[in-house]
């Protein structure tokens, strides 16, 4: 006996597959990407689009006959400059990309710094830890250098106890507090 019935249909839908299959291809490809790589591709094509630029101009005030002469110069100095200029090319990139890096991290820091002076000057509790914190380093950093313990009490603690209790006598300007590093004692 035949069944007219088929029970061996598929499980997923053909379409969803590609889709899927679509978004893990564009996923692989942002992990792998790498903007020096692309960032260098665009500054090699700058040059030697001005190198075929100028070798064009020159080329172009040569005479009719010479005009298949005139393509094959204009196409050596083209690949000329992408073989010669392309390690430039990527170096630089990777320079920009590290100088931009280290430019956003200086900065982040400073904006942390001038937030958290600012904190310190408007919340006497914050001052208060942050002074203990300082102590604290300071303590260490003495302590690390083998310094006697004579030294750590030199330290005026009434002064120290002004500034905690009244942040507005701490007559540190914003921007030397930004340069002194504050969140490194916290």
């Amino acid at each position: 006996m035949t069944s007219f019935v088929h029970i061996d249909y598929a499980l997923e839908h053909p379409g969803v597959k590609r889709v899927e299959a679509a978004a893990a291809a564009i996923s692989e490809m942002r992990q792998n990407f790498n903007s020096a790589r692309t960032l260098a591709t665009m500054l090699l094509a700058a040059v030697v689009s001005a190198f075929v630029v100028v070798a064009d101009r020159l080329i172009d005030t040569w005479a009719d006959g010479h005009l298949l002469t005139a393509w094959v110069a204009l196409w050596a100095v083209a690949f000329a400059a992408m073989g010669l200029l392309a390690p430039l090319a990527k170096q630089t990139s990777r320079n920009m990309i590290a100088g931009y890096k280290a430019y956003a991290l200086r900065s982040a820091n400073a904006r942390e710094e001038d937030a958290f002076w600012q904190s310190a000057l408007n919340d006497p509790r914050v001052m208060a830890e942050y002074q203990a914190a300082k102590l604290r380093f300071e303590e260490a950093e003495l302590a690390q250098l083998g310094e006697s313990s004579a030294k750590l009490q030199s330290v005026e603690p009434m002064a120290t106890l002004e500034r905690v209790s009244n942040p507005a006598s701490a007559k540190m300007p914003a921007k030397a507090a930004a340069n002194l590093g504050h969140l490194a004692y916290v």
